[in-house]
């Protein structure tokens, strides 16, 4: 299998770490060690020798056996390590309870996607993970505003999840002025209610956007003029203002706006995943209703046409769980391949459990056959809507194809 792309690499980076986190030990007998790359090996293992001196003191037989026969796991992989890679390496090592009153001594070593910053070495009923879950989290944050002179909305578009944080509505009159009144005097209160909008919306959006880490920029939309009029007058904190990456037209102010407005940036966006997986999903739905049967989904006809090598681009729902798994039923003696969900399945002939004998992710497999015949794989988040309906509408598996397939 060719060398995984970034994306891939993220996905089974997700995937390990959840099958990490549904692991327990039945006391404190789970070790996690953080190593960064700077950190000498000599005084890793010293340490380790020392926990493992240590954990002699612990009362409960069991737990002790587990503690120290961990630590010599660990000890053992590194005897010949000079030196951690790049990144740093983590390393999981302990008695997973396995139920039926059993555990299995398990040891698994993750090169993670950002390197480790600091030395950690930790011992629970559950493994150590916030340090690397903590890598998954986007850091990238754009802010967004849609306002009129009616209301105004503030989110923050994070990674590929839109928030809502703040909405707002005005006491500026319409542009019919009351009985009674002159036409400068009213036109004077308007300009003061809308001056005094602007005021709120800029101290509001500043506030919520300023404690932001790792702000890139902000957004802003609305209808014409009233957007650049907000633009030109600076009502955002100058530190907020300095990162205005542009005004767009949207037709909405209120929660839906926000969307609309990333949207409508997307050449202010160019280059995150949101905007790249936008556009692959745009493509297949755009080819699905087009007529000219060169998009298709589910996995039966997903798998053909990736045998036949039509396939240019498999689109895959990153929360897809599913296994494919080589299986055996002892009853009736079928034997085959399946798509399951968990580690369990009924035989399809005479519902008996099956023996699950070989078993592999599904994303994983299909990417593997999707590079024999060099079809593009995209991974498309469900936090945003069309990635939601791959998921939910198309089984999770879709694909665009170089050809039509039906001729």
């Amino acid at each position: 299998m060719p060398e995984a792309t970034p994306e891939l690499k993220k996905y089974e980076f997700r995937r390990k770490i959840e099958e990490l986190r549904q692991k327990h030990g039945r006391g404190t007998e789970l070790i996690s060690v953080y190593i960064p790359h700077d950190k000498q090996m000599p005084d890793v293992t010293s340490q380790l020798r020392e926990e493992r001196g240590q954990a002699s003191n612990i009362k409960g037989k069991s737990t002790r056996l587990n503690v120290q026969s961990a630590l010599d796991s660990i000890l053992s992989r590194l005897k010949n390590v000079k030196k951690a890679p790049e990144g740093g390496v983590v390393i999981f090592c302990g008695a997973v309870d396995i139920g039926g009153d059993k555990t299995s001594m398990e040891i698994h070593i993750v090169e993670p996607i950002e390197p480790v910053v600091s030395y950690k070495y930790h011992c629970d009923s559950e493994f150590f993970l916030e340090p690397l879950e903590d890598m998954l989290t986007e850091k990238r944050t754009y802010g967004l505003l849609v306002l009129d002179r009616r209301e105004a909305t503030v989110g923050l578009l994070k990674g590929k999840r839109t928030e809502y944080m703040r909405r707002m509505t005005s006491t500026v009159p319409g542009k019919q002025r009351k009985g009674g009144q002159s036409s400068a005097r009213f036109q004077r209160l308007r300009e003061v209610a809308i001056e005094d909008f602007f005021n709120r919306i800029g101290k509001h959006a500043s506030d919520i956007f300023l404690p932001v880490p790792n702000l890139v920029g902000v957004l802003i939309g609305g209808p014409s003029p009233t957007k650049e009029e907000f633009i030109k007058g600076e009502y955002l904190h100058y530190e907020i203002q300095k990162k205005i990456l542009g005004a767009f037209d949207v037709s909405y102010t209120d929660e839906s706006g926000l969307s609309e407005l990333v949207d409508k940036a997307q050449d202010a966006l160019q280059g995150i995943d949101l905007m790249r997986e936008k556009k692959v999903m745009d493509r297949f739905m755009r080819e699905l209703v087009s007529g000219r049967n060169l998009a298709t989904y589910g996995e039966q006809s997903i798998r053909e046409n990736l045998k036949m090598g039509s396939v240019e681009t498999l689109i895959v729902s990153e929360e897809l769980r599913l296994l494919r798994a080589k299986v055996k039923c002892g009853k009736c003696g079928y034997e085959g391949y399946e798509t399951i969900k968990g580690n369990t399945a009924n035989c399809k002939k005479c519902s008996a459990p099956l023996e699950v004998t070989e078993a592999q992710d599904v994303v994983l497999e299909l990417t593997e056959l999707a590079s024999r015949t060099g079809a593009n794989v995209e991974l498309i988040s469900t936090d945003f809507e069309e990635g939601a309906q791959l998921k939910n509408a198309f089984g999770g598996i879709a694909a665009i194809l170089r050809y039509n397939t039906n001729t």
